[in-house]
């Protein structure tokens, strides 16, 4: 047998696949509860689940991970900033970083530097002058990145100089934008370099004890991480570009999605814990993402596929709100999972519901628990430091931290404890009614069935055994209404693009929301939208096979629920390879003549031949990809295949560079001989 393990870390649970490669079967599965506080027990727990001779004889252990999607839907990672070079402050206020690239305007500096776009002329700024000015502020950081202006065409000499500068003077390290992408738009590189700043401690950590606990195991084999196009890199690489794995996650259910059927168009569908997460396979395949990934509100360089990804899941926020079942974006550990982990939880729920006054300003049945101390008490305000040394011995309900603590208006503003993972919340979400339902029953019922209880007595409702059940069907109901009107929402976009690349205007999503009220209703109607796709539903995650049947019956479409699916992220990443590309572009300029600018990571040159022109693009295209290759881990002779794809002013598709172009190498290595 060739065996190879994948393992799988999601916000909520960690999975673990032995693979046969031999005879493609799945030889053995395991599924437990991430522990966010330290990811090296639900790592060990997946791996323990497994037969330890098949850890030992591995020949590839493959990870993929959520925790960078995870990071960015819900804003959190490291504190960082970004400096651009050539760009203005007034410029950036202009364009609307924030909102465009999911850059904060207080993280971002601009340096008015006036470099060529060819690099024949290279514009540094006074460094002591600026560093004089940046002090205090790069003082309140843990880690920066930079971005310049021309930076894809000329080498980014700024960046790298103020990578030296940073390093120098205080002590930091900096992530350039020339390290990660060749991509020609400044601001975009730079919210990709800001990005792979903020998600180094959380990708840095789970690499760390993941390797802890494989080679504890006795085994020896390659580690490697999927990327968000699906190949692999090696672990030393992922700590470097953390950033490339941002749909890590999504990208090897793709892999599992084509393992698990011959379907030639569908959408794989993986609902999690904490997000779900969309991509699409057409005509056989693979529909990718031309501009760079979006995700969580960042506009990034990033290769990769298609993936639409919204904050619902298993464990989303379930609560009433002024009368009306509300699933919140905010995730929160499901207090039945919770009850599970810490008993105390269910005494303190009883408590709640016979002592708690019903108020909408406070969820008394809601809790917080320390994940992790903070790293730098200095850092923090007296009021989060007193929540946090009260949850020291445990999660408390918000009820005693109020009535018994005094902190009730403490817990008004957790939002950077929540930000930064030092503390979460566990709360009322779909998994607890699943469990309400018996749909699933992994935990503890009866602290879903009490906290229910407690959400209709804060609304002042009646709150019987049945009230709760006709909650947990009204709470399915909202969740498959939220999961509907996001598939709607992509496949508008992608059937009329610019129309629809955003949210659903209000009109449109109340013609959705009826069509999903309306499913399966027959009589008259003054006016009946239905929404039908062609597109078959793949579903991956554990709560998928609860919520996609019905989602997939208003679109009048099947829904295919394959074995394995709720493993589906781990069985994905061994079907991944290692490739490598890279890419040199050639323009034409006329200078008393036609002249060609081969444009190289290390800087530009110019050429009046183009033959010439044209072999050093090969050359340098080939010799970018193999170190590429190798850097991600790939071994021995390597052999790049090479393509040209020239500029046509007719529009026809063409090698020859005479009116410029790109040249692209690829390298491609299996693990598996």
């Amino acid at each position: 047998m060739k065996i190879a393990i994948g393992i799988d870390t999601g916000g909520t649970c960690t999975d673990a696949v032995a693979y046969d490669y031999s005879e493609n079967r799945v030889l053995a599965k395991g599924k437990t509860l991430t522990t966010r506080e330290d990811l090296s027990i639900g790592i060990a727990k997946a791996l323990d689940t497994l037969p330890q001779d098949y850890i030992r004889d591995a020949v590839l252990v493959s990870l993929s991970t959520t925790l960078a999607t995870n990071a960015c839907v819900e804003n959190k990672g490291a504190r960082a900033k970004l400096v651009i070079f050539g760009l203005t402050d007034e410029l950036m206020e202009r364009l609307g970083v924030e909102a465009q690239y999911g850059i904060q305007r207080s993280a971002v500096r601009c340096v008015d530097t006036h470099s060529s776009a060819d690099g024949s002329f290279i514009d540094e700024p006074d460094w002591d002058a600026l560093f004089r000015d940046y002090d205090p502020w790069i003082a309140e950081t843990d880690y920066m990145a930079a971005a310049e202006l021309y930076g894809a065409n000329t080498g980014a000499p700024c960046e790298k100089a103020f990578k030296a500068q940073l390093l120098a003077r205080h002590g930091l390290s900096c992530v350039c934008a020339n390290e990660l992408t060749d991509r020609i738009d400044v601001i975009q590189r730079g919210a990709t370099a800001l990005l792979n700043a903020r998600l180094l401690p959380v990708i840095r950590e789970f690499i760390a004890v993941a390797l802890a606990d494989i080679r504890a195991r006795g085994c020896t084999a390659p580690v490697m991480v999927v990327r968000s196009d699906g190949s692999l890199m090696s672990t030393d690489a992922t700590m470097l570009k953390p950033v490339e794995t941002i749909l890590s996650g999504p990208s090897a259910s793709i892999l599992a999605g084509k393992a698990f059927t011959d379907e030639e168009n569908y959408m794989v569908v993986d609902m999690g814990g904490t997000t779900t997460d969309v991509s699409m396979v057409c005509g056989g395949k693979t529909v990718n993402e031309a501009q760079g990934i979006r995700v969580g509100g960042w506009r990034t360089s990033v290769d990769g596929v298609f993936v639409d990804t919204f904050a619902l899941g298993g464990d989303s926020t379930i609560r009433i709100e002024k009368g009306v079942l509300t699933v919140h974006p905010r995730r929160a550990i499901p207090l039945c999972s919770a009850a599970a982990r810490w008993p105390q939880i269910v005494p303190m729920l009883r408590d709640v519901l016979q002592n708690g006054y019903s108020t909408e300003r406070y969820r008394f049945h809601e809790f917080y628990a320390l994940m992790r101390d903070p790293a730098d008490r200095g850092r923090y305000s007296a009021q989060e430091l007193k929540l946090v040394d009260a949850l020291r011995d445990g999660p408390l309900s918000v009820f005693r931290l109020k009535e018994e603590k005094g902190l009730g208006s403490y817990i008004r503003d957790t939002e950077r404890l929540e930000q930064e993972g030092v503390v979460m919340r566990c709360g009322l979400t779909p998994t607890d009614f699943m469990h309400i339902k018996g749909d699933y029953t992994e935990f503890d019922r009866e602290a879903s069935l009490l906290a229910a209880e407690c959400e209709l007595k804060n609304s002042n409702l009646p709150h019987a055994p049945e009230d709760v059940a006709a909650l947990a069907e009204a709470a399915y109901s909202a969740v498959g209404r939220k999961l509907y009107t996001n598939l709607v929402r992509i496949l508008l976009a992608k059937a009329y693009g610019a129309a629809f690349d955003s949210a659903l205007e209000p009109q449109v999503e109340l013609l959705a929301e009826q069509a999903w009220n309306r499913r399966g209703q027959e009589g008259f109607a003054l006016i009946d939208t239905p929404i039908r796709t062609d597109m078959v539903l793949l579903g991956m995650g554990a709560p998928a096979h609860v919520f996609l049947p019905e989602v997939a019956k208003a679109l009048g479409t099947r829904c295919i629920l394959p074995e394995h699916a709720e493993i589906g992220n781990a069985i994905g990443s061994v079907m991944a390879e290692l490739i490598a590309r890279a890419s040199v572009t050639v323009t034409q300029w006329d200078e008393g003549g036609v002249t060609y600018m081969v444009h190289t990571p290390d800087g530009s040159e110019k050429h009046r031949d183009l033959e010439e022109a044209t072999e050093i693009a090969r050359a340098a295209a080939a010799a970018q990809a193999v170190r590429e290759a190798q850097l991600r881990g790939a071994m021995g002779q390597l052999h790049p295949v090479i393509t040209q794809q020239g500029n046509s002013h007719d529009g026809r598709a063409s090698e020859h560079l005479t009116y410029g172009g790109t040249v692209t190498a690829e390298v491609r290595y299996s693990y598996v001989k």
